[in-house]
């Protein structure tokens, strides 16, 4: 389990051909094994377990006879092997000199819908490997990180009353922030922490609200008398967010300091579940329109600077797009043949990598 891990973390790092062939070997042994003499780099590892379920692992990056790159690693239990593997992908690839790669460190949390009105919301990594449920029972959907530091998270709960709650993950104290009829959903929150921006349906249509975490008022950012949903901080203060006031849905702009609104997106006819990191925005954008069979659904990605498109999918449903920390990468949900998978897109690379999930339907997600 352990190698096919690290296998796949070195492949999305993608700046190795990786030969996928298991070899063991003696860890001490100074030179690498004759079936391995073509390779540039060779990673060999040692895992060890204690009896209080310790879990540690030697690793040594050789080049020919020469390691040049060696740390240990320690976790307290075996069942989070994935997240060593992925550290490991990550320091190789800080060895390496490349752009960094923190998001392969971080969590995934998403909705997963198991029957009609049933949900789970489950942290994972970012490959499904690891998935522990931390909201069963009830309607919950629209997870939203907190902060960086994923501490906490916030998310939408229908059963009765749409209603925004706030989980403490080291806690585990939860708590209502806000409830409002029709809609209510936290799309998106600032670098600090400090300031949401809420979908909410107070007068039955939906708007974009500025809600601030410290004082609890929540500010109207849009009043359009149709739908204004999905908001997204771009910088400090710009928000782009998902609106139809051009007859179909597109993607539009707006500062929390006035009221103009810019159309930001000019390719498509429905345009959706949009992401901003810089100058950059990726949205989900309809591509077929059959009355009867399934539709395609492609993200694309757009610079506010330049008449740059580029479309970064191809074929089934690919939906809730969301840019790493660092721009470096793009997180989103793939429907296709019945199969419900998180994808990765590596986007200075040009490579997507999807991964499945087991049982239920991903219905939103953040990174």
């Amino acid at each position: 389990k352990f190698f096919k891990s690290i296998v796949a973390d070195l492949n999305v790092l993608a700046i190795f051909n990786v030969d996928g062939f298991y070899r063991q070997v003696d860890y001490d042994l100074n030179r690498v094994l004759v079936e391995n003499k073509d390779m540039k780099y060779v990673l060999r590892y040692k895992l060890s377990e204690d009896s209080g379920s310790s879990f540690s692992v030697d690793i040594k990056l050789m080049n020919g006879g020469n390691v040049v790159f060696k740390k240990n690693y320690n976790v307290s239990s075996s069942n989070i092997y994935m997240f060593v593997s992925h550290t490991i992908a990550y320091d190789i690839n800080e060895f390496m000199g490349e752009a960094p790669v923190e998001w392969m460190k971080r969590k995934v949390i998403f909705s997963r819908m198991i029957s009609p009105q049933k949900s789970e919301l489950v942290i994972s990594d970012y490959t499904l490997t690891y998935q522990h449920v931390i909201v069963k029972g009830g309607f919950n959907i629209f997870p939203k990180w907190a902060n960086k530091e994923q501490s906490g998270f916030y998310y939408s709960s229908l059963d009765g009353k749409p209603t925004l709650k706030y989980l403490d993950i080291k806690t585990g104290k939860g708590s209502v922030i806000k409830s409002s009829d029709g809609m209510m959903i936290c799309s998106d929150a600032n670098e600090d922490g400090s300031k949401l921006l809420l979908t909410m349906a107070p007068k039955g249509q939906p708007d974009i609200y500025l809600y601030d975490v410290k004082t609890k008022n929540a500010r109207a950012l849009t009043n359009y008398g149709g739908i204004d949903v999905g908001g997204q901080f771009m910088g400090n203060d710009k928000v782009i967010f998902v609106s139809d006031r051009l007859g179909y849905p597109n993607i539009f702009s707006t500062n929390i300091n006035s009221n103009s609104v810019q159309q930001m997106v000019h390719y498509g006819k429905s345009n959706a579940a949009c992401s901003a990191h810089g100058e950059y925005i990726v949205y989900k954008a309809r591509e077929s329109s059959e009355s009867f069979g399934g539709n395609t659904f492609n993200l694309h990605l757009i610079s506010t600077k330049t008449d740059f498109i580029r479309r970064l999918t191809a074929v089934g449903v690919n939906e809730f797009p969301r840019f790493s920390v660092d721009g470096d990468a793009i997180v989103f949900i793939k429907n296709y043949q019945s199969q419900s998978s998180i994808g990765i897109i590596r986007l200075n690379h040009n490579k997507n990598f999807l991964f499945p999930l087991k049982y239920g339907k991903v219905q939103s997600i953040d990174w």
